[in-house]
């Protein structure tokens, strides 16, 4: 092993979550309880996961954490921003994702997770109608007062470092546009501006967290770090990003089967994809314009695994659909049907049917806790800019489509990106090859 060059975890980390719904909130209750040990961080890598270091004789299996130094849930603070006034725990009831015996051992500490006024407008998210919303008469005083509330916060609890994660709706898709999105000036002059065209909310928490020294990771679809201006941003800054949006159910589910299609060298003619959703999220995304941003996502995932370019015979002509349907007896409990038309020797057609029963924020919830933790650690190995090997967890993984870079998808090879790095920061070889 090699010298390791991460700075050590001490201290408080901070963690802000942008929206206090069913995913925060079960994000944070499920942290709680696992401190009291009521209950068991399933679904988490970096408690559970193992990697190996070295080869031969000097070959082991390794934690995360005996491999680098990661932030304990004993030192994690919370806190949020939503639109809604309710605090944690009356949020986490009212969700009804978690069942009231597994959040009232911690009510207390969750009473005390009250939300800061969002940085909110209602065109880019029109099914919400809360009243916690800050008063910004521009973009730019947005940035100013979540700046604020981010120095706020670290000061009143004493945090070391903190990670900002968005776990609050899709908005409505906002294309990349290079006069405004191109630069970090041209982007900040928007802001001054007010231009509320190209200039999301999620844009001004992602620029706050970065300008306060917090890492920022997008958890859903939305146009906010995969644009220059805010790799720029991070440049400056020396601070990660990552996004966008949480792999939770059906994409999980796509990133991981489809190389099983790609690899077997068999053919597709079509993958329709249709899901059922009631919580916040599938009521917002019931509007159509919030759709598309969603729509787009999960699109590219398997654009990127089963390329027409590399097997012409295969995966020239297949038709690719996805449909997300708001069904409020479901709740947070999403189901997803996949109905993949395949075909193989001489042409010959054949079907497999999915169909997976989900619960959106229990899926959800670790990924919330890894990417954090990583996010954390990437900080303070010195990591800066787009964070790849978080891809790992996200629908649509970050690149630099301005030099043509194509995204991983490939479930097994975006976990061989998260080893290596791993390995690196831990001052071991990378010693696997991604084909």
């Amino acid at each position: 092993m090699e010298k390791m060059n991460v700075k050590p975890a001490e201290g408080k980390l901070g963690v802000l979550c942008v929206g206090l719904g069913a995913v925060a909130t079960t994000f944070m209750t499920g942290v709680l309880m696992v401190r009291k040990g009521l209950a068991k961080p399933v679904g988490a890598m970096t408690q559970y996961d193992k990697i190996r270091v070295g080869r031969g004789k000097d070959k082991k299996y390794l934690h995360y954490g005996e491999i680098v130094p990661m932030a304990q849930l004993d030192d994690i603070v919370f806190g949020a921003w939503d639109v809604y006034p309710a605090n944690a725990y009356e949020s986490a009831m009212n969700c009804e994702v978690l069942r009231e015996k597994d959040i009232l051992p911690v009510k207390e500490e969750l009473e005390k997770i009250v939300p800061m006024k969002a940085a909110f407008d209602r065109n880019y998210a029109k099914r919400l109608d809360g009243d916690n919303v800050k008063d910004c008469a521009t973009r730019w005083e947005m940035v100013e007062q979540l700046r604020e509330d981010i120095r706020k916060f670290k000061a009143e609890n004493d945090c070391a470092r903190v990670v900002v994660l968005w776990a609050a709706s899709t908005e409505i898709y906002v294309p990349v546009c290079e006069e405004v999105h191109g630069t970090l000036s041209a982007l900040e002059n928007a802001m001054k501006q007010d231009d509320r065209e190209h200039v999301a909310p999620s844009m001004c928490y992602a620029y706050a967290a970065l300008a306060e020294g917090a890492p920022f990771i997008m958890g859903a679809p939305n146009t906010t770090v995969d644009i220059p201006a805010m790799w720029e941003m991070a440049e400056k800054t020396k601070m990660p990003i990552a996004g966008k949006d949480f792999k939770t159910g059906q994409t999980l589910v796509k990133s991981g089967f489809a190389p099983i299609i790609g690899t077997r060298c068999l053919g597709l003619s079509g993958w329709f994809s249709t899901n059922i959703l009631g919580n916040r999220d599938g009521l917002v995304l019931d509007e159509p314009a919030n759709f598309h941003t969603k729509e787009v996502s999960k699109l590219s995932t398997l654009e990127s695994i089963l390329v027409p370019e590399n097997q012409p015979d295969l995966y020239s002509d297949y038709y690719h659909k996805v449909r997300i349907n708001y069904y409020p007896p479901r709740n947070d409990n999403k189901e997803g049907w996949d109905n993949i038309d395949i075909f193989g020797w001489m042409g010959y057609p054949m079907q497999i049917k999915i169909n997976f029963l989900c619960r959106d924020s229990i899926l959800a919830a670790p990924l919330c806790l890894d990417l954090v933790l990583l996010s954390d650690l990437a900080m303070r190995a010195g990591r800066y800019g787009i964070q790849r090997f978080l891809s790992f967890f996200l629908k649509s993984p970050m690149h630099d489509y301005t030099e043509g870079e194509i995204p991983i998808n490939h479930l097994f090879q975006q976990y061989v990106m998260l080893k290596n790095a791993l390995r690196e920061m831990g001052g071991y070889e990378a010693d696997e090859e991604m084909d």
